[in-house]
């Protein structure tokens, strides 16, 4: 019933994620009929799905990562997958001259493969909170900082100019064919990916329970980090690295969940896609003659959630 709820409470936030401002549309009808339906259907439509889907990808492989390290801040961001796909993105677009967006988000897709298997080999995939922070900082710093070099060195002079919005996430102009490249297969992706809640519940009991249950641990861990990486690589080369949604959606999820891992993805996922909607719907609010990227304002309301799990977790420790 609570999830009914949600997802009719996401369909309203979309529906006015896509009509606002109405004052716009009713200006452009009274120009002309045709001019307010191009405005509707070839730049707020892409807009919409691209928030929403987004949102949904961080969400649900947000927890399908938090319930496979079994630590609540393994987030994309923080794990640094994000960090890794706006890598893999910059290389693929400024140095290998890749244009088609599908294959923009092959390479996100790479680069947050790369940088979630290096977390593992540096923590460990059961590792410790401390741990896992420390390994998934200093590869979202590494990640970061290449990420820099590679626009300083592009061959484009204005390379770190049009990167910047996109860096920091931005849905402004995008097509419907960038929503495409982006959400089809991070859909499929996060499909696969929610076939194994069951499974990743269970291996919340313990590996040698799972084991005992059928459940190859190693196999579903390979499984999920390939299934994030193209999730979140696709979305990121599109509409650039936000981060705390799949941190602070998978939060909420699990409380809808009864504290089930597995079982928050969807859960997780409409959250997500409404926390996104709402970041974007605020961007578009805010009256200046400059564009705000979306990834600063999630980042406003994640940071605080994010330092009380941590001042938790360390309680909890300390106890």
């Amino acid at each position: 019933m609570k999830l009914w709820a949600a997802l009719l409470l996401l369909l309203c936030i979309a529906a006015a994620h896509l009509v606002l401002p109405i004052a716009t549309l009713r200006e452009a009808a009274g120009i002309d009929p045709g001019l307010a339906q191009l405005l509707l259907l070839e730049l707020r439509m892409p807009r919409t799905l691209l928030a929403a889907g987004y949102g949904a990808v961080l969400g649900i492989a947000g927890a399908a990562l938090q319930a496979m390290f079994a630590n609540p801040l393994a987030s994309p961001d923080i794990s640094g997958a994000s960090s890794g796909a706006a890598l893999g993105a910059v290389l693929g677009g400024y140095w290998l001259g890749l244009t088609q967006p599908l294959a923009l988000a092959a390479s996100g897709a790479a680069g947050a493969l790369l940088m979630l298997v290096l977390l593992i080999v540096l923590a460990g995939r059961r590792s410790d909170t401390a741990t896992l922070l420390l390994a998934g900082l200093a590869i979202s710093l590494a990640a970061g900082a290449a990420t820099s070099l590679a626009l300083a060195l592009a061959p484009s002079p204005f390379a770190f100019y049009d990167a910047f919005d996109w860096l920091m996430g931005s849905f402004v102009d995008r097509s419907i064919s960038q929503a495409g490249a982006a959400l089809i297969p991070a859909s499929l992706a996060v499909l696969l990916l929610m076939r194994r809640s069951s499974a990743l519940d269970q291996l919340a009991l313990g590996e040698d329970i799972a084991a005992s249950l059928g459940i190859r641990p190693t196999a579903l861990s390979r499984e999920v980090i390939a299934l994030s990486a193209v999730a979140v690589g696709a979305c990121v080369s599109v509409a650039g690295a936000i981060g705390f949604v799949g941190l602070v959606a998978p939060y909420f999820g699990r409380q809808v969940s009864r504290g089930y891992p597995g079982s928050a993805m969807v859960p997780a996922g409409v959250i997500g896609a409404a926390l996104l909607l709402l970041a974007d719907l605020l961007v578009r609010a805010v009256p200046l003659d400059r564009s705000i990227p979306v990834g600063v304002v999630t980042a406003l309301f994640g940071t605080p959630l994010f330092l009380w799990l941590v001042v938790t977790m360390r309680r909890r420790v300390a106890a």
